[in-house]
């Protein structure tokens, strides 16, 4: 019988809780500023947890953010465990989540191709 499947998905559904509110309110690095926590995944052995993030601004901003996050990466875990009471706590690996950023980008494709549209009727 194979192992409940959903367990890992509650286990990085609730690290990706703890670990935007520990961000959030504890961390004190400038480097890191306003993150959002997209999403958790977390192998189906726990011994390890890619964290998916995204921020505002430039390549520069994301470099500092980053190194601010693999910094802090010993400190987020051991609070993480704390509070989760697990027996195996993953380690943490920070990934910057660029579907935000995609998105935005098709969003204003779409809307420069429907203004072009508007400006040359259809040809009957």
């Amino acid at each position: 019988m194979p192992k409940d499947a959903s367990r890992p998905r509650r286990v990085a559904e609730q690290l990706q809780r703890e670990l935007a509110e520990l961000i959030q309110l504890e961390l004190k690095d400038p480097r890191v500023g306003m993150i959002t926590v997209t999403g958790v995944e977390v192998t189906s052995d726990y011994s390890h947890a890619k964290v998916f993030f995204s921020l505002l601004g430039d390549q520069a901003r994301l470099k500092e953010a980053l190194a601010g996050l693999n910094s802090a990466a010993g400190y987020l875990r051991s609070q993480v465990a704390h509070r989760m009471k697990l027996r195996i706590m993953p380690a943490l690996h920070f990934i910057h989540d660029i579907s935000i950023e995609q998105g935005v980008r098709l969003d204003k494709l779409i809307a420069d191709a429907v203004a072009e549209d508007a400006r040359h009727p259809a040809d009957d």
